[in-house]
């Protein structure tokens, strides 16, 4: 018998959809690349390596966090805008995605190029001084700002970071000029301000342990809630100053993925929030779950570029035209 007309086009129709479909079933055939856009040694760097061996076990494949540190945690953006949506080339959004394309031109849309897979957790951010400081709290540190302007500086993470416009927020309500020095990250952050070469810093918990040894000084936390490690030291929103942020973070790829390889991807790092090891580097780092799957992710990013655009305008930091 030989086939008809129509059993030939279903039957090619089917032969093209193979490739396809093999590739979703057989994924991940290869290790799997998690851009962290900060430098090794990092809070950030700690959690994606955590989080990272967790979800490779998951997956049956190793994913392999590749450091990227600078322009203010941009480079992973950067580098998924040119990748082949495959699935193995992934990285971490930081908040300033939604920011700095607001302040400067940037090489990616933030609502059009990626693949917001899994939102996993979130910061827990504060102020810290020298232990030797005379500035020993918030309202020291206002004070001595009103009586100097532009003379305290501090440094932080890059412009557009939450660690920098988290500050830039308060400076502005509390009324006073502060002045700010960016690194690539925690651990350069940490050298200065320890080092004496800056006055404070803004960043996330990667001063823990320094606070711990005492070496320095938690001025304030940016929760909207004291923490369990730190209960005695305020926030910045119940001192008054109206400034509350953790940027939630996970899991991204580029634009046109397909929806299967999402879904495994999705599944497995979501399985990491299970994991014991990863929720011990939550906990030393003062991270939270802030679970959100692909869709609650997606429509997160949508809502949360419009709100940032508001307060970089709110700053007076909008880029021109």
């Amino acid at each position: 018998m030989h086939p008809t007309r129509r059993q030939l086009v279903i039957g090619a129709a089917a032969s093209l959809s193979l490739p396809r479909l093999a590739f979703a079933q057989a994924f991940p055939s290869q290790p799997i690349k998690y851009i962290c856009p900060w430098p090794a040694g990092g809070s950030t760097d700690a959690v994606m390596r955590a989080i990272a061996e967790s979800a490779g076990k998951a997956l049956g494949q190793k994913v392999i966090v590749e450091n990227k540190p600078g322009a203010a945690g941009m480079l992973g953006a950067n580098e998924l805008v040119n990748a082949r949506p495959d699935g193995y080339t992934l990285a971490q959004l930081p908040h300033g995605v939604f920011r700095v394309p607001h302040m400067q031109k940037v090489q990616f849309d933030t609502l059009k190029d990626f693949t917001w897979i899994a939102c996993l957790t979130g910061y827990t951010f504060g102020f810290v001084v020298p232990a030797d400081s005379p500035i020993k709290s918030i309202k020291d540190l206002v004070d001595y700002a009103k009586a100097n302007p532009g003379k305290f500086n501090y440094g932080h993470t890059g412009n557009g970071t939450s660690p920098h416009l988290a500050v830039e927020e308060f400076a502005q309500r509390a009324g006073i000029k502060l002045n700010a020095v960016p690194f690539k990250g925690n651990a350069d952050n940490m050298q200065a301000v320890l080092g004496g070469h800056t006055m404070g810093a803004s960043d996330a918990t990667g001063w823990g342990a320094h606070v711990d040894a005492g070496k320095l000084r938690l001025l304030a936390t940016y929760g909207s809630k004291r923490t369990k490690r730190w209960p005695n030291v305020p926030t910045l929103d119940e001192l008054g100053y109206k400034t509350v942020s953790d940027s939630p973070f996970g899991v991204c790829g580029p634009k046109g993925m397909d929806p299967a390889v999402v879904k495994t991807l999705h599944d497995a790092f979501k399985k990491t929030l299970d994991d014991p090891a990863v929720l011990a580097t939550f906990d030393k780092f003062d991270q939270s779950i802030i679970y959100m799957d692909t869709e609650t992710y997606t429509k997160w990013a949508r809502e949360t570029y419009a709100a940032e655009r508001a307060t970089i305008e709110r700053l007076g930091m909008i880029k021109p035209g």
